[in-house]
C-alpha cells in the first residue's frame, strides 16, 4: 500500500503553515526543509480591470520522508495535519489519484523499494 500527499494549488493560500510544522517535526532548521512554498505570479487576468492571481505551490524535497515516525502510529504527516488552507490530504495513492479532478492538484510519494 502506497501513502502520498494530495495537494490542491487553488486553495494554497502561501501561509507556510506547512514548513513551520515540517521543520519543527523533524527538527530541521531555518534553512532546512521537507516542504517549502514557492509563490508563482502576480499574473495579470484581466488587462482592464487590476485583477491579478498568485498562485502558492508547496514543493516537496528530498529531506520528505511523509513523516514515517508519525504515520506508523497512525498520525498525519505534520504538514497535512497543520495546514490551515486544508489543501492537503494524507491517504492510499490510488484513492488521491480518484481525488485529483483540476490541473492544480499533485499527489507527491515516496518510491519504496
Amino acid at each position: 500500500m502506497t501513502q502520498g500527499i494530495l495537494v490542491d494549488y487553488n486553495y494554497c493560500s502561501g501561509c507556510e503553515t506547512c514548513v513551520v510544522a515540517c521543520q519543527q517535526e523533524r527538527g530541521f532548521t531555518e534553512k532546512e526543509f521537507g516542504v517549502t512554498v514557492t509563490k508563482l505570479g502576480p499574473f495579470h487576468i484581466e488587462p482592464d480591470k487590476k485583477h491579478y492571481e498568485y498562485d502558492f505551490i508547496p514543493q516537496f524535497t528530498e529531506w520528505c520522508n511523509l513523516c514515517e515516525e508519525r504515520t506508523a502510529k497512525g498520525k498525519l504527516p505534520s504538514c497535512v495535519q497543520m495546514c490551515q488552507a486544508q489543501c492537503m490530504e494524507w491517504g492510499e495513492v490510488s484513492d488521491l489519484a480518484k481525488k485529483a479532478t483540476t490541473p492544480k492538484q499533485v499527489i507527491y510519494s515516496i518510491k519504496q523499494d
